[in-house]
């Protein structure tokens, strides 16, 4: 009897430490997969999104390659600045081919990005004028 409950309790103290483990998990790699793809989608460097994200570009890299975990907060931030839904960080990047946002949300995604990018307000106000001339069609 001594030694079930010895046994038992020796296991549920493994369990905890793996479900307390601050270890990265498999989910915490495909997330930083997905970030790396949405980021060369939108050619963004490494150190231009951890710029934007306001961390380094070695931290960023960290998270890409799962090295390290994100916070929920940096989830959020980073779906803000890649323009995604948060839950798109978590879809497989193996099994995303058959679920690709449109064509026409990529391509608004790639024009904010660019926008967003320009500081210049000459520029900016060249970008209106072109897209609105584009738009009357």
């Amino acid at each position: 009897m001594w030694l079930k409950k010895k046994t038992k309790d020796r296991k549920m103290l493994e369990e905890s430490r793996i479900a307390g483990s601050r270890s990265p998990t498999r989910i915490d790699q495909m997330v930083g997969e997905k970030i790396r793809e949405l980021r060369t989608a939108q050619n963004f460097t490494l150190s231009e999104l951890g710029q934007e994200l306001g961390i380094s570009h070695q931290q960023l890299q960290k998270y890409e390659t799962g090295t390290n975990r994100l916070s929920a907060g940096m989830l959020a931030s980073v779906a803000r600045v890649l323009r995604v839904p948060i839950a798109e960080l978590f879809q497989d990047t193996e099994g995303a081919a058959a679920d690709k946002r449109d064509p026409v949300t990529e391509a608004r995604a790639r024009c904010h990005t660019l926008i967003d990018r320009t500081n210049s307000v000459v520029k900016l106000e060249s970008m209106a004028k072109v897209l609105r001339a584009l738009s009357s069609d």
